[in-house]
């Protein structure tokens, strides 16, 4: 199993789609649910922070964006505030709190210069909301306003990392203060799109799928004519990113609907929220019809009886029994 980051302050890894909708009517597997981090924490009640310039240790070696950086041990005593350099500008989206960023990563001791965690060797980046409980308070406060494609290098005290309690297993006492470097990757809210080239829609027999990029939900149209019996995953829209693995995590919006009428059941764009899963904790449809697919793609997935939910809908959903299901996903990131 991929060793997990230190950084989260909840269940590690991205919730399930069951954990995001009131009617728990997305296509996670009933009963699924993510699993323990290293560090689990109550959620802060700490007070914002001030955020000064310095003093931050020297990056030494590995000074490019996306390098694995050398970091200096701190020297003399630490800010009691959070200190924020941005070292390298980008020019992407501007962070908010509760977007999700994609970043590599690297955290270090300032006393000892000892690093606990960094996301350069495992060679995946680290895919997190900006929101309190979901990771340290210092990415919260340290990285809003900052643009994706930026290196930002923090000192974080203890007040806005693991607390009084520390975190043993990382050898993190209740009074280190954090130094990190953050590679911004990317960024995205709950207006972020697909991007990428527009495949046509030829078969009359497949719901159609819009393909505005405005944040908005697309429309889906279902035809008069009978549900597929295998599964269909088709692209709406081709996006040119990395292919998605069986074993990943993606970021996602979508939006899905019935064949037999075409009554949404299920949107992260009504509940104004992406959401992010991993595939081996969703219905066999989703796994199937995401895995190989591109990063930054729309995707019509058609999910038959016996690749969704069966003789078994989610309790309360709209979705019955055989139900054959229509999704629109946008693959944003995934991990």
């Amino acid at each position: 199993m991929r060793r997990r980051s230190l950084l989260l302050s909840v269940p590690a890894g991205l919730v399930t789609l069951a954990a995001c909708g009131n009617d728990k009517s997305g296509p996670s597997k009933a009963g699924e649910s993510a699993s323990s981090s290293p560090s689990v924490a109550a959620p802060s009640a700490a007070p914002s922070p001030k955020i000064v310039s310095g003093p931050l240790p020297a990056i030494t070696a590995g000074t490019e964006f996306g390098e694995k950086p050398t970091v200096a041990k701190g020297s003399g005593a630490p800010s009691k505030d959070i200190a924020v350099k941005t070292v390298i500008a980008g020019s992407g989206r501007t962070i908010a709190e509760n977007d999700y960023i994609q970043a590599h990563y690297l955290g270090q001791i300032w006393d000892t210069g000892k690093v606990f965690d960094n996301s350069y060797d495992r060679k995946a980046p680290l895919v997190i909301q900006l929101s309190q409980g979901t990771i340290i308070d210092g990415w919260r406060y340290a990285l809003a306003g900052k643009k994706a494609g930026s290196r930002v290098e923090m000192s974080v005290p203890p007040t806005w990392a693991y607390g009084t309690e520390g975190n043993a297993q990382a050898g993190i006492k209740g009074t280190d203060t954090l130094v990190f470097v953050v590679d911004v990757q990317d960024a995205f809210n709950s207006k972020s799109s697909a991007k990428g080239r527009v495949v046509p829609q030829n078969n009359a027999d497949l719901p159609k799928v819009g393909t505005n990029t405005d944040g908005a939900a697309p429309s889906i149209t279902v035809p008069k004519a009978a549900a597929p019996k295998k599964l269909v995953a088709d692209y709406v829209i081709e996006g040119d990113g990395p292919v998605v693995k069986a074993e990943n995590t993606v970021l996602v919006q979508y939006k899905g609907v019935l064949w037999d009428g075409g009554k949404e059941f299920d949107s992260t764009y009504k509940r104004d929220a992406l959401t992010s899963f991993s595939l081996q904790q969703v219905v066999k449809g989703w796994a199937e019809g995401l895995t190989g697919k591109k990063v930054g793609s729309r995707v019509l997935v058609v999910v038959p009886p016996a690749l969704g939910y069966g003789d078994n809908p989610p309790p309360g959903s709209d979705i019955k029994k055989d139900s054959t299901l229509v999704f629109s996903v946008d693959i944003l990131a995934a991990v």
